[in-house]
Parts: C-alpha cells; structure tokens; sequence
C-alpha cells in the first residue's frame, strides 16, 4: 500500500489523532482537529478524508451505538510510522 493516501494534511493529522486516542468517534477526531487548526473544517472535507482512509484501509471504523469510532489499521500504523521517521531525519 502506498502512502499517497497519506500526501493530504488533514489525512495525516486524522491518523495522528487516531492513534493518539483510544477509538475515538468521528466528532472527537473533528474536536481535536479544530481545536488543533484553530478553525473550523467543514464536515464534507473532514467525512470525505475519513471515508477516504477507511476505504484505502488505513482506518477500521464500526458502529458503537449512535456512533462510529475509528482505530488505525497494521497499514495505517506502519505508514504513520514511516511518515514520522522521514520527518525525524529531515528535521534532525
């Protein structure tokens, strides 16, 4: 699988906030974000960047009541991985 998925900001950050919470729903991920930008992020962009992420497999999602919640998958944590890595060595 390759990390193109990942080339988007705002996927990055959403697999960021992922797998710094403990399957989180879909509107705390929105939360953290916001609160993170500073601003606001219209819900088309936010579901559609989930959606995407979920269908590349980089995301599971289920139903828990009214709610979905989301867990990073084995690709999804070996991605973030390499994009962290990449980023260490440009920055060290």
């Amino acid at each position: 699988m390759s990390g193109k998925w990942l080339r988007s900001g705002l996927r990055r950050d959403i697999c960021v906030v992922v797998a710094g919470a403990d399957e989180p729903t879909a509107q705390e991920c929105k939360a953290a974000l916001e609160s993170r930008y500073d601003d606001r992020i219209e819900p088309k962009t936010f579901y559609g960047a989930l959606d995407a992420l979920t269908d590349a497999g980089y995301l599971d999602q289920w139903a828990d009541g009214l709610h979905d919640r989301y867990r990073l998958t084995d690709a999804g944590k070996r991605t973030l991985r390499e994009q962290y890595a990449w980023m260490r060595d440009i920055l060290d």
